[in-house]
């Protein structure tokens, strides 16, 4: 019984919750004729927001004001430089791969540097940035729409073990992001910067440096997703990152991270990330259309934010 409280107290307890009560409510509406392919859709369909949201999540760990609204455009910079680069070719995966992560270093690199020396916030730093990159996608898109090699776009459709292959990939980000943030040195920097940046840099934390590199790995973080989307959507478009704008935050919300900063929290992303996908998979199934969804998942972060806010003792 102890165990079952201590377990109930842990933000990331909830969204797992609400993803396993809505995969219960999507299954009986259908008959339970669809579970297989409803659990096999989830677990593909969220790996690619737990990857945008791990990235979210350090940034936003970082303090009030910090956020990346350049990641839908990092997105689909990312896939669509890497497909025309590889150009159907399987012994170009791994080059394609490398421009991904170069891209994304760059963008994070720019990112940080706006905030750091024009003083700019990041929330516009990021935006501003956002709407360079898609320009830059739509350039040097032109139109074309390159299919990805014959073995990358099998890699990311199919399963090992009955998992699929993008969710195992996502599972392996999340393991390194999890060491990273609780096995690390760099994991109890953010933490101190995100609870009180000056403080963190009285007691000699690199503040500078180790908000660089959380911003860089987010980009990072963010290409790897467009890399894998494109492949697996069987080409990159146009407007593939858009809706991970909302959803890489929403995720971070969601699974418990702390909105003010300074508390991650790795396995909340995959219990949010997988509570999103069913909210939308249920309202599809129930006929409901865009529109209602965007309004369902901003009245679910409201909520969420509404709740993590609320003292401990102020419920009666």
């Amino acid at each position: 019984m102890n165990r079952l409280s201590l377990l109930s107290r842990k933000p990331w307890t909830w969204s797992f919750v609400a993803a396993l009560a809505t995969w219960i409510v999507t299954i009986l509406f259908t008959g339970g004729a669809s579970t297989a392919s409803l659990t096999q859709a989830t677990l593909t369909f969220a790996a690619f927001s737990v990857i945008v949201g791990l990235g979210q999540m350090l940034v936003i760990t970082l303090g009030p004001g910090n956020v990346d609204l350049s990641v839908p455009a990092t997105i689909t910079l990312s896939g669509t430089v890497a497909l025309k680069l590889m150009d159907g070719q399987d012994g170009m995966i791994l080059a394609g791969l490398a421009v991904s992560i170069a891209i994304g270093l760059a963008i994070g690199i720019v990112n940080y540097a706006m905030i750091k020396f024009l003083r700019i916030p990041p929330i516009i730093a990021t935006l501003s940035m956002s709407f360079l990159v898609q320009s830059t996608a739509i350039w040097y898109n032109r139109g074309l729409r390159v299919k990805p090699p014959e073995e990358l776009a099998s890699f990311t459709t199919s399963s090992t073990f009955g998992v699929p292959n993008t969710a195992l990939v996502a599972l392996l980000l999340s393991l390194a992001v999890w060491w990273l943030l609780d096995r690390a040195i760099f994991g109890r920097w953010i933490s101190a910067i995100g609870q009180n940046a000056f403080s963190a840099r009285m007691a000699g934390i690199a503040v500078d440096g180790c908000r660089l590199a959380t911003y860089v790995l987010c980009a990072v973080l963010a290409s790897v997703c467009g890399y894998l989307l494109a492949s697996f959507s069987g080409g990159a478009a146009l407007n593939m990152g858009a809706e991970y704008l909302l959803m890489s935050i929403a995720v971070v919300v969601i699974g418990g991270s702390a909105v003010a900063g300074g508390n991650s929290n790795v396995p909340g992303i995959w219990g949010a990330s997988l509570f999103m996908f069913l909210v939308v998979s249920m309202l599809n199934t129930y006929g409901f259309g865009a529109g209602v969804r965007l309004i369902m998942t901003g009245l679910i972060i409201i909520c969420v934010i509404v709740a993590a806010s609320r003292p401990a003792g102020s419920a009666r």
